[in-house]
């Protein structure tokens, strides 16, 4: 096929990818040598993404630092903050930058036309022609101030919104753990580095220094455009050229990541964690076994290794996951478990946590025991062909439920271009997966790969992580140490100079930028109305089926949805334990072992899960279901609806070894979750007194959720009989459920609906309950003030109000209300002046409740403070058109985000469940557009008053004397 380019643009490559209805474009500047892949493809959402190969050679976080600083405005627009300016001026489906390992991405997606261009105008000047202005980089990265920025005799600090990003990241368990193995993994390049920044070395970075990675680093030469939608590459091309890349010349110097240097033998190391607060440092210590592998531009190789990772860790029946289940010297599965496939070269990893430093030997030489037992006696072929089928069911799948679709696509082939690989090998599959059937025909092929990546693989590295409830206080003395040399060597006039950078960054913070100079969207280019997924409803026996046709590329989507019933506290309490209890346990005859072979056999998916919410007109007044949900490749349909089938009917509940597993298991990742959602979990407890349903998703998945499940985990540990009554009320929970009125929920392609659609009639179980119970739960009205106190470095704080349902007139005038004060005040004070990586406000309908949060926040006290000033802000000055029409634009973009047909069809169908039809979604949307600002004074005035206020708070104990100013309630997870 004839490549259609831009004159100043050869064409490479070009390859019809036909499973996923795409045409993959490789082309190269002439001039600069900068590589463009264009995807193209029948999707107006389209994607943009620029990508620079950044190799740090530091932790100084410089890479990081400069993502951030780069935004800050740029030669055609000389404005302080253009990239969250643009946000508020667009109709974007996603917007955002990346700080990788090597390389930093800026990404954007629109599906309006005119919104595109924009973006994509102010990104390549962002990117290409940034003014990387000093004070930007004191804000973004590092600065030191005094404790009273106008005052010199008081103490310096540190502060940078990525040096306090970066305080929470490190607080994370697993990014320690991630961090410190690679720093052994890879001795020589750059993953020996954090990317990101330690916080101890980023204030060593230099502005000069800065600027110097800049310029050897963001230049089109180093440089990689990738694009998906209905845009074609040459006009994309045009807009590179004109915009951007006519203005440089070829690097005559190539950035590149070299070969790690490998271990001739295996190596041990011990370091250790903060773990703040606790007396008991007894089974707490984590054990990761990592291996090296080849690289990852090696298709073949890549997917070997992805095959041997899905052969040793895909469910509880591999091999390697039910040594890590079931070992006795630990506790569960480390969350560092897998093939890491995003560097040059592959990494596998393995561990436990919740072990002890003597158990690492054994632990060693149970892995090292079990890789040789499959060296030598391979896998049941049963299991090898469940793991090639999940590698074809992962290839056809069509997302867009997080990132845009055409993202997804742009990122899976991103690492292979970063280093010089063929990025359409890694989107066409499917010559390399025939390959790779073919060479696993061969009886000894298990062993053969085994022995090569890992049995006969030196470069082998143990990591033993214990717990120290020391470190965290020796970093902040070494911290106070260094700040208070520091000061004591500054003569006067750097004093000055620091108390007059402080000044001035606050000048610069406040300051009107000329807004009118970017381009913008306005409500006129907002579409009519937004794009609904149509079902369809039949019956099936007794119960409703929703079907739904849509472009799901081969797969079958299904759903069984049964009512809640009513439930007493302690059987409401475990609700999430048995949501996920119920796709883990034993069926029938068969244990969990060989039902986890059988899911794997006949699903890419199958789990279950619980919705409580209000209703749409009363909060208080809600109702639930449990998901049953599962997805296969269209010619599974039928073994997935007898799986979804039989697992309702006979899942047993007797195993309990399994069960005590699967809770150390849920307790190990909710506890992870803490420090990367804080500000949401924050955000949980100060609504809890809200609504029923809010007090619900506090108790259950919250804080105090977290808080109960570790009490359980430690009753059942150690009392059988606790263990038994536990099962029983599972059991418990079942009887009820099978009694309640199902329906269920299809979607897939037109021509598989038939068959489909039979094969539920065929399976269909009349439900043995006569008089099904109806879920319900008192009202709720309180105020909460809590903090709660965790092992983290950083703040996440919430201040919550009760508000009103979604059917009332103020639900979208709250909705627009949130985006008007983060964009008008929240974002100035709470990020760029606090420090915080985050923080804003929203509305949440569904349960009557408007919230500020601020995430990965230095400030506790100041940042509640600020929540009020952003309402005192609101009500005493006059605000502009444009800025109500930006706060508008934010909240219609996320209405009309668009997600995977699949994702599209199961929003639907769970709104309507919950009394969200088409209809109502329009109306909501139509007074989105009419809000006035009259309208958010008046909803400020009427809704958010202290005497409706609730706190919470995740923090430290350090902060014990503003818990106990601010009379909160203190909690310990």
């Amino acid at each position: 096929m004839q490549l259609a380019a831009h004159p100043a643009f050869e064409p490479i490559q070009s390859k019809v990818i036909e499973s996923l209805n795409i045409t993959v474009e490789e082309y190269a500047h002439k001039k600069t040598g900068a590589q463009h892949i264009h995807i193209q493809a029948d999707n107006n959402e389209n994607v943009f993404l620029v990508a620079l190969r950044t190799v740090p050679m530091d932790s100084s976080g410089v890479a990081h630092i400069l993502e951030h600083t780069a935004l800050c405005g740029s030669k055609k627009y000389p404005v302080r903050d253009p990239f969250f300016m643009m946000i508020r001026r667009s109709l974007n489906t996603f917007m955002n930058a990346f700080t990788s390992s090597d390389w930093t991405a800026y990404p954007f997606a629109s599906q309006n036309r005119k919104d595109f261009n924009n973006l994509l105008d102010v990104y390549l000047d962002a990117v290409f022609f940034s003014r990387l202005d000093e004070l930007d980089f004191a804000q973004e990265g590092h600065r030191v101030e005094f404790e009273k920025p106008d005052d010199p005799t008081s103490p310096l600090v540190f502060k940078g919104v990525v040096f306090n990003e970066m305080k929470g990241a490190m607080s994370s368990v697993p990014s320690q753990l991630w961090h410190t193995m690679c720093k052994y993994l890879f001795p020589t390049t750059t993953y020996h580095y954090n990317s990101g920044g330690d916080p101890e070395a980023i204030p060593d970075l230099s502005y000069d220094q800065l600027k110097s990675f800049y310029k050897n680093h963001y230049h089109p030469s180093n440089a990689i455009f990738m694009t998906y939608g209905d845009i074609s590459a040459a006009e994309h091309q045009e807009k590179f050229e004109n915009q951007a890349l006519s203005q440089f010349d070829r690097l005559n110097y190539t950035v590149s990541v070299g070969e790690e240097k490998r271990y001739h033998a295996p190596l041990r190391v011990e370091e250790c964690y903060p773990l703040d607060d606790s007396d008991d440092l007894n089974d707490k210590t984590h054990i990761v076994i990592g291996w090296l592998l080849g690289t990852s531009t090696d298709l073949d190789s890549v997917l070997q290794a992805q095959l041997l990772n899905s052969i040793l860790l895909d469910n509880s029946a591999s091999p390697l996951q039910h040594l890590l289940e079931t070992s006795d010297l630990g506790t569960s599965p480390s969350p560092m478990c897998g093939l890491d496939d995003s560097q040059k070269e592959l990494s596998f990893l393995c561990g436990i946590e919740g072990s002890n430093t003597d158990k690492i030997n054994e632990f060693e030489a149970q892995i090292l025991s079990l890789v040789e037992k499959i060296a030598e006696e391979g896998v049941p072929q049963e299991q090898l062909d469940a793991c090639l089928h999940q590698l074809e069911l992962h290839q056809r799948e069509i997302g867009g439920d997080g990132y845009p679709y055409g993202l997804q696509l742009i990122l899976s082939a991103l690492n292979s271009a970063t280093h010089r690989g063929n990025p359409i090998e890694l989107l066409d599959l499917e010559p390399a997966l025939e390959r790779l059937r073919d060479a696993a025909k061969a009886p000894d092929f298990v062993q053969n790969l085994i022995k090569k990546l890992l049995l006969n693989n030196p470069h082998r590295v143990t990591l033993a992580m214990r717990p120290d409830t020391q470190i965290s206080d020796r970093k902040q003395a070494a911290e106070k140490l260094r700040l208070s040399l520091l000061k004591d060597s500054l003569s006067d006039e750097q004093k000055s100079k620091i108390v007059d950078q402080a000044a001035k960054l606050v000048e610069r913070q406040n300051q009107v930028d000329d807004e009118s100079i970017l381009p913008k969207v306005t409500v006129s280019d907002v579409p009519a109305s937004t794009h609904y997924c149509e079902g369809n409803t039949r019956q099936v026996g007794d119960s409703s089926l929703s079907v739904y046709n849509a472009g799901t590329n081969g797969l079958v989507y299904q759903q069984m949805v049964i009512d809640l019933p009513e439930l007493s506290p302690e059987l409401l309490q475990l609700l999430p334990l048995y949501s996920v209890c119920l796709t883990e346990l034993g069926v029938g005859e068969k244990d969990y072992l060989a039902v986890q072979q059988w899911q794997a056999n006949v699903a890419g998916s199958f789990n279950a899960f619980s919705t409580i919410r209000g209703k749409i007109d009363d909060v208080q007044n809600v109702s639930g279901v449990i998901t049953l949900s599962g997805k296969a490749l269209a010619r599974n349909q039928s073994e997935l609806t007898d799986l979804m089938q039989q697992t309702l009917d006979g899942v047993r509940f007797d195993e309990h070894a399994r069960i005590k597993e699967l809770v150390a298991q849920i307790r190990a990742r909710r506890e992870m979750s803490v420090t990367g959602s804080g500000h949401s979990l924050a955000m949980a407890a100060a609504c809890a007194g809200m609504s029923a349903g809010a007090k619900i998703s506090h108790t259950l998945s919250g804080l105090a959720g977290i808080q109960a499940l570790k009490a359980l985990d430690d009753s059942i540990k150690s009392s059988e009989t606790e263990l038994a009554d536990f099962a029983e009320n599972l059991a418990k929970i079942h009887n009820v459920v099978k009694k309640q009125t199902r329906q269920f929920f299809l979607a897939t392609e037109e021509h598989h609906l038939d068959n489909s659609i039979a094969e539920i009639e065929k399976y269909w179980r009349k439900p043995s309950g006569e008089n099904p119970s109806r879920f319900s739960c008192e009202p709720v009205n309180t105020t909460v003030n809590q903090a709660w106190i965790t092992n983290t470095q950083v703040n996440f704080c919430a201040k919550a109000y009760p508000t009103v349902p979604m059917t009332h007139a103020d639900a979208p005038v709250l909705t627009v209300l949130a985006g008007f004060l983060r964009n008008g005040f929240l974002h100035r004070s709470i990020r760029e002046q606090g420090g915080a990586y985050g923080g804003g406000a929203s509305h949440d309908s569904s349960i009557g409740s408007f919230r500020f949060f601020s995430y990965r926040d230095p400030r506790l006290e100041e940042t509640l403070t600020d929540f009020d000033a952003s309402i005192d802000w609101l009500l005493t000055h006059d605000h502009s058109a444009q800025s109500l029409e930006e706060a508008i634009l934010g909240v219609v973009a996320s209405l009309d985000k668009p997600s995977s047909p699949a994702g599209e069809a199961k929003q639907t169908f769970h709104a309507e469940l919950f009394g969200k039809n088409q209809s109502q979604r329009e109306e909501f949307r139509k007074r989105i557009l009419a809000v006035s600002i009259e309208d958010l004074k008046r909803v400020a005035k009427q809704y958010l008053t202290q005497d409706k206020a609730s706190i919470a708070v995740v923090s430290n104990s350090n902060n014990a004397a503003v818990f106990d100013k601010l009379e909160l309630d203190v909690q310990k997870l």
